[in-house]
């Protein structure tokens, strides 16, 4: 009798089952660090925005320190930076250590509002993730 029983048969490669849980497994996986990934550059982004919010208030108080009056709503935040036309006494450089008004987190410009007439005197806030303000 010739059948395969004395015959050894070499086994390589996987089954088709071993292959479908390795994919499974490495799909969990990823899912896991894109998630961790993804949540850590949310809290670096906010943590931008905490910080350059802090700054821009630093700022706007001290220009309204010196000048007596907050940065122009029509002008907003750029007035931090460019020299306006009605002040001699400009500091080198500015408001900002930079020529440019940081972003917030997600790149988006924040938004100024100016109240001489109220307590409340004036607001920065940032449009958040969708760059929409109200949402």
């Amino acid at each position: 009798m010739t059948g395969n029983k004395g015959k050894k048969r070499n086994r390589y490669g996987f089954t088709m089952v071993e292959l479908m849980a390795m994919l499974i497994i490495i799909g969990l996986l990823a899912t896991l660090v894109v998630t961790k990934v993804a949540t850590k550059i949310d809290q670096a982004r906010i943590t931008t925005t905490k910080a350059n919010l802090k700054m821009l208030h630093s700022a706007v108080n001290q220009f309204k320190m010196d000048l007596g009056r907050f940065p122009n709503e029509d002008v907003g935040l750029m007035e931090l930076v460019e020299q306006p036309p009605d002040v001699p006494n400009w500091p080198p450089g500015g408001y900002l250590e930079s020529t440019d008004i940081p972003p917030d987190g997600w790149g988006n410009p924040f938004i100024y509002e100016a109240y001489p007439e109220s307590g409340k005197q004036f607001a920065i806030r940032s449009a958040g993730p969708d760059g929409e303000e109200g949402t």
